[in-house]
């Protein structure tokens, strides 16, 4: 038998180190065995989370999109804080639908988007495509019909183009940030959750869309109509022009103006024409639409090329709007003066009493739009000469000749009313104003004719008779340097004073009547007439309106719907 020594190294290993080695390797066992543990119940925690109701999930994500959210959420960055005030009142949920299941009220939003334009409103403004899209994936698609996220940008979405038609269909659109109604807190409750709330209730929202819109006739007429306008109009999307551009976008407007002649027929060729052909390719058009066939590019031209059926509903919309800023409730009486179309119209009860042209502003001297009271009449007054004609015409004219005024029937005052020689003012020196007054005297050659008609405001504006009568045979009639000329004068004149005789009272000193004005008018006489109970009157620039015949449209003449277009609807 071999003898073999034993390793006492060996024999310490296995009396010490390995019982060691195995303690080590049960409690690393051990410890692995309890983190799995604590893994299974973390998971199990996370399943049980999920499981909480979809509703729960769709308000917690709700809740994190209105504090932090994201270009991509379906919400007008201006309704956050309204949005965040209105779900904060119901914990955060959910509010078209409930557990996965969309409500009546969701389709009853995607119809009125759907159709929305009969309300002159664009549903672009409104996200319409994508929350429509997302409600149908939503409602067939099982794949994402149990996500939260999903559901909660659907919810904003909806929530977000529900505040956005209350505000536009009953404030309109016309206005900068701080204006809207959906930055004053003192409207959410007042206005925005209280139809909100009425719809959920179970009011249709066609009752509420028309309990909220003005009740104008103007307004109401104007919107009727639309639908009728729509069914007939050419709904072709033609190239917009921006006119006038700037000089560094020159190339790219005649780019613009190619395409625009060839989506009408007229160029065809892809490259971009020589100022020859041009000029001949707009003749052709010019000819086309019987306009003066001078082949020059003019902001008319332009105007035509842009009357298109989509412009016509966005001048319809923008008229939609204006009504919204006038008064709740117009007075029982009030003169209406429509610019654009060239006419005053007297209002009693929603009636129009009598109609006279007008003559306004022009161009380079717009007539403001203006909400007064006619206080004073004066017959056969004197003219004073605004300032700002002075400046342009006045002081230019003196000096080239101090005989300037006396030409023009003029004469230079004083402002204690001395009268100043014109040729003994070095007029040299004044490169703006001048301290005198220029004034023309009562009579029939007085430029403001017979009747003035005054009435508070910050322009110097007033309405007149006039000393060129024949300017109302023109059609176009935008002549003047600010102030409006009416044809029909003397029965306006009239009906204001009769209208304010009737409203004395018994203890009222009657100062005058109608035979007595039309005395003073017969014996050239200067009176001014004290209207006691002022008459409301309202110059306004609308560029459209109802008629019998259908929407009637008139020229933009100040090109004032044109800077409100690129400016609220350029993306439409």
């Amino acid at each position: 038998m071999v003898n073999i020594r034993k390793n006492p190294r060996r024999m310490l290993w296995r009396a010490i180190y390995q019982p060691l080695l195995v303690l080590f390797l049960v409690t690393l066992m051990y410890s692995c065995k309890r983190k799995d543990n604590r893994n299974s119940d973390d998971n199990a925690q996370q399943v049980q989370a999920d499981d909480r109701p979809l509703d729960k999930k769709i308000a917690e994500t709700i809740q994190f999109k209105l504090t932090k959210p994201q270009p991509g959420d379906l919400i007008n960055p201006r309704l956050i804080n309204l949005l965040h005030f209105y779900y904060s009142q119901n914990g955060y949920m959910p509010v078209w639908s409930k557990e996965g299941i969309w409500n009546r009220q969701s389709n009853e939003l995607i119809q009125y988007l759907d159709t929305c334009i009969y309300d002159g409103l664009f549903n672009k403004d409104y996200h319409y495509k994508a929350i429509s899209t997302l409600k149908n994936k939503l409602a067939n698609d099982s794949l994402k019909m149990m996500k939260p996220v999903d559901w909660a940008l659907a919810d904003l979405g909806f929530t977000a183009a529900f505040m956005q038609v209350l505000q536009d269909l009953a404030q309109g659109r016309l206005f900068n940030s701080k204006q809207l109604w959906s930055s004053d807190s003192s409207k959410y409750e007042s206005f925005f959750l209280k139809n909100i709330h009425q719809f959920m209730k179970g009011e249709k929202l066609a009752f509420i869309t028309n309990s909220i819109q003005p009740t104008h006739t103007g307004y109401v007429l104007l919107r009727g109509a639309i639908r009728s306008f729509t069914d007939s109009m050419d709904r072709t999307v033609y190239t917009y022009l921006q006119y006038p551009y700037p000089s560094k976008d020159s190339l790219l407007f005649i780019k613009a103006l190619k395409k625009r002649f060839a989506e009408s027929g007229i160029f065809e060729n892809t490259n971009l024409p020589d100022t020859t052909a041009l000029q001949d390719i707009i003749k052709k058009y010019q000819a086309k639409k019987q306009l003066k066939t001078d082949g020059k590019i003019s902001s008319s031209l332009v105007r035509m090329l842009n009357n298109t059926g989509k412009e016509k509903l966005i001048r319809i919309a923008i008229t939609l709007d204006k009504f919204k800023q006038l008064p709740a409730v117009m007075p029982d009486k009030y003169i209406w003066v429509n610019l654009p179309s060239f006419y005053l119209q007297l209002i009693g009860h929603d009636t129009v009493l009598m109609q006279s042209k007008i003559i306004c502003g022009k161009s380079a001297t717009p007539t403001p739009e203006i909400t007064s009271y006619i206080d004073n009449l004066v017959t056969f007054p004197t003219w004073t000469v605004p300032k700002s004609i002075i400046e342009k015409e006045i002081l230019p004219g003196l000096k080239r000749n101090p005989g300037y005024l006396a030409r023009k029937g003029l004469g230079l005052y004083k402002h204690d009313g001395t009268p100043v020689n014109p040729y003994s003012v070095n007029w040299e020196k004044f490169t703006k104003g001048i301290p005198f007054k220029v004034m023309q005297s009562s009579g029939d050659e007085n430029a403001l004719g017979v009747m003035k008609f005054n009435f508070k405001n910050a322009h110097d504006v007033y309405l007149h008779d006039t000393n060129q009568r024949y300017l109302f045979k023109k059609n176009v009639r935008n002549l003047s340097h600010g102030c409006v000329r009416v044809q029909d004068w003397e029965q306006l004149a009239f009906y204001i004073a009769r209208n304010d005789s009737s409203l004395y009272q018994a203890k009222d000193t009657l100062r005058y009547t109608t035979d007595s004005i039309s005395n003073w008018i017969r014996n050239e006489e200067m009176h001014k007439i004290v209207i006691k109970n002022k008459f409301p009157i309202f110059i306004r620039y609308f560029s459209c309106a109802y008629s019998e015949n259908g929407i009637r449209f008139y020229d933009d003449i100040y090109g004032s719907d044109i800077k409100l277009r690129e400016k609220y609807f350029a993306l439409k």
